[in-house]
């Protein structure tokens, strides 16, 4: 597939050269800018329907001083940082020196399949173009906004792809002013509410509401932020990966990588180094596929509820306990977890309140005592809301391929706007066009699922990261769906692990339904804008 190009003027033009070392591929990197310029260009790129370049030139340059930076050109190689880092690199001969180049990599027009795969890593940050402010009826070039992948176009179902996808974003766009006006009959506007405010939150509302019926083809934006250490590591795994999209990606961001930060990365496209390394991991992938299919190949899936908890220690919250103790003690843990075992409710809940102190909000963290349990959940939901949960991924995430054999869900709003039927019919498509992929294409054929078709995964967190998942994610103006999934986590580890006193401290986890859910963020945010800087 070629990526859909932009024009820019003379004028446009010559100021990018300075700062993105290319014009007219969808993957570059920023340079030359001060790093909390990046940062608030990455910020407000997850809001918008622009490319980061076009972001850049309507909302941004004009507050900066360019005048400096007139005989910079960043789309040339910098050879000054090549050779400081080859002689710093090479001097230490330690990989921990590519830990101390960063770069912020603008990574355009990637599926939903991708988006997954480029937030994989730990050690990085990410921003990802979100489908709840950005209706997705507005086209790119002329075109929808979903990933058309060359060989599958090159084939006897080329057609029938881009039909297909084409009619999920017509019924998309079909749909999209009919649950905007049921919103807006549904949901009033309030006295106190600014233009600007309801409009915002109807919006999400409708979005929230159509997402499940976009394909996992539909593209995003992505910025990333990491050291040379970790963009090594996540083009070793792109570069082993089955989709093609992955594969041809990865030489995008290598490119673009070598530009910036060259002796970071030179190990990656060596046979004998990143290549072998790729390779293992390929084959790895491949045997364990083989073996799952021959020991598992005939089984169904047994029922199983929404999120089950599958694995928990039966004395962790003792453990935890003890933890919190340990520092302001001078005993052997294990003769503290021994004196634990025998405290009664009132003094282990003394404990918990000493320990999590006042929490005036949710990023008033406990300690790292919380890290001494952890809990191991099963999850079958929808692909959106997997979307949103797989970014939290300090703890341990594994997803299974995604198809439509687990069904889907169908949103409230969907109903009670009367395009149900719309909705379904499109689903239906989604199944069908997915069905006859798979044969041929078996890693392109997951393009075709809608988000709204579950997919399950397995979530493993110790209590700290659970308090700060559950709190955030239950908030009023998270997605429904992944208000549900993480509602029902925390119920768990205070019910069926007995972890009750843990259950507490996560005193920010909501449990109440909201039809606006983002009405209050959205009137906060009015608030701060209009203090006085």
């Amino acid at each position: 597939m070629r990526y859909v190009g932009e024009d820019w003027t003379d004028e446009e033009a010559e100021i990018l050269r300075r700062y993105f070392t290319n014009l007219d591929q969808p993957v570059f990197a920023l340079v030359n800018l001060p790093e909390v310029v990046k940062g608030a260009l990455f910020a407000r790129y997850s809001r918008t329907h622009k490319s980061l370049r076009r972001l850049f030139l309507d909302e941004f340059v004009e507050d900066l001083d360019i005048t400096g930076d007139e005989t910079i050109d960043a789309t040339v190689g910098l050879r000054r940082a090549e050779e400081l880092y080859e002689r710093v690199f090479f001097e230490y001969g330690d990989d921990s020196v590519a830990q101390l180049g960063g770069v912020h990599l603008a990574c355009e027009q990637a599926s939903n399949l991708l988006t997954k795969i480029l937030e994989w890593g730990r050690l990085m940050a990410y921003l990802e173009q979100s489908t709840r402010y950005i209706p997705y009826h507005e086209r790119l070039g002329g075109r929808y906004r979903y990933w058309r992948d060359p060989d599958v176009l090159s084939s006897p179902l080329g057609a029938r792809y881009v039909a297909d996808l084409d009619a999920m974003f017509d019924a998309y766009a079909d749909m999209y002013p009919l649950v905007e006006a049921w919103a807006r009959d549904r949901y009033p506007k309030g006295p106190d509410d600014s233009d600007f405010v309801y409009r915002q939150t109807i919006k999400a509302k409708t979005c929230d509401a159509l997402r499940g019926v976009l394909p996992a083809a539909t593209l995003a934006n992505v910025g990333i932020y990491g050291t040379g250490q970790a963009f090594e590591a996540l083009l070793l795994r792109m570069r082993a990966h089955p989709l093609p999209e992955a594969r041809a990606y990865a030489d995008l961001m290598l490119h673009e990588l070598r530009k910036v930060i060259p002796s970071f990365l030179k190990r990656v496209d060596r046979p004998d180094r990143g290549g072998a390394w790729s390779d293992y991991m390929s084959s790895s992938r491949q045997r364990t596929l083989e073996v799952a299919e021959r020991i598992f190949g005939a089984d169904a899936p047994e029922p199983r509820p929404f999120v089950t908890l599958v694995d928990h220690d039966h004395e962790g919250e003792d453990k935890v306990l003890a933890a919190m103790l340990y520092s302001a003690a001078s005993l052997p843990e294990d003769q503290i977890v021994a004196r634990v075992r025998q405290l009664g409710p009132a003094e282990r809940a003394e404990i918990v309140r000493a320990y999590v102190g006042e929490r005036a909000n949710r990023r008033h963290r406990p300690g790292r005592a919380l890290e001494r349990t952890t809990y191991r959940f099963d999850v079958l939901c929808d692909y959106g809301a997997f979307r949103d949960l797989q970014r939290h991924r300090m703890l341990t995430i594994e997803w299974q391929r995604l198809t439509p054999e687990h069904g889907y869900e169908v949103p409230e709003a969907v109903v009670e706007a009367g395009v149900d039927e719309t909705y379904r019919q499109t689903l239906e498509r989604s199944h069908d066009l997915f069905l006859a992929l798979d044969d041929g294409f078996p890693e392109q054929a997951p393009y075709a699922v809608a988000l709204a078709y579950r997919v399950r995964f397995v979530m493993q967190m110790n209590a700290r990261e659970a308090m700060h998942m559950l709190e955030l994610r239950t908030t009023p103006q998270g997605h429904p769906s992944y208000r549900r999934v993480c509602q029902e986590m925390h119920r768990l580890i205070a019910e069926q692990a007995g972890h009750r006193a843990l259950a507490e401290a996560m005193t920010f986890v909501d449990h109440r339904h909201y039809d606006l859910e983002r009405l209050e963020a959205e009137r906060l945010a009015e608030a701060r804008r209009a203090r006085p800087s």
